[in-house]
């Protein structure tokens, strides 16, 4: 369970840590899990991507501050979201499951003014990542960042102090514990799990069966 005072603290004096390459908290297993299991979505809510109604549902838990993370959605993602998201063939689905108090503080912000921002957020944070989750001045990198999403250094602050919105983020975490996320990032395609920062030609091989191509 990562605090408020934690999460407060860390953004104050920054972490001792360097960006983190995706270690997790416990090993997690091989396995698939059931189509009730994975639609249970946390307090907040699901952000959701694509078609509803796709034949496939891919859902990735992320760490802000993973670098493996940075990297899928840095380089895969526009591609991956072109060829199967906007084509709606694929819904996908990004869900909390931050290593660090920096990260779930970059996940509060991100829910912090509604679901239209949440991925902009996301994609903003994993694409500047060294300039806030690795520096010894976290909130002072954030304020600067989010200015091009609409944030003044007061709305930042409000929100991380915001419990409701760290409790989500949290049972998010706790809950895909339970189904054997240990590491980021890790996803579900159509419930089998899948670890590592895929390439296109890794989701090719997983997608294309299930798409029937």
């Amino acid at each position: 369970m990562i605090t408020r005072r934690r999460l407060l603290e860390t953004m104050a004096v920054g972490s001792a840590l360097a960006v983190a390459g995706g270690l997790g908290l416990a090993p997690a297993m091989a396995q698939t899990v059931s189509a009730q299991d994975l639609a249970e979505a946390g307090p907040l809510g699901d952000v959701t991507l694509g078609d509803k109604s796709a034949k496939v549902h891919v859902i990735e838990y992320a760490s802000l501050t993973c670098s493996h993370c940075a990297d899928f959605h840095n380089n895969t993602f526009p591609e991956f979201k072109k060829k199967y998201i906007d084509t709606g063939k694929v819904r996908f689905t990004l869900r909390e499951f931050p290593l660090d108090p920096l990260a779930a503080g970059g996940f509060v912000l991100a829910r912090c003014e509604g679901n239209d921002k949440y991925y902009p957020v996301t994609d903003l944070l994993f694409s500047r990542q060294n300039d806030w989750a690795a520096t010894d001045k976290p909130l002072d990198g954030l304020v600067n960042l989010l200015r091009q999403a609409g944030f003044t250094r007061e709305k930042v602050e409000s929100c991380l102090a915001d419990q409701k919105l760290l409790d989500g983020v949290n049972a998010v975490r706790e809950r895909a514990q339970k189904l054997g996320v240990g590491s980021t990032p890790t996803f579900f395609i159509n419930g089998k799990m899948v670890r590592g920062a895929l390439s296109m030609s890794d989701l090719d091989k997983e997608l294309k069966p299930l798409l029937g191509e």
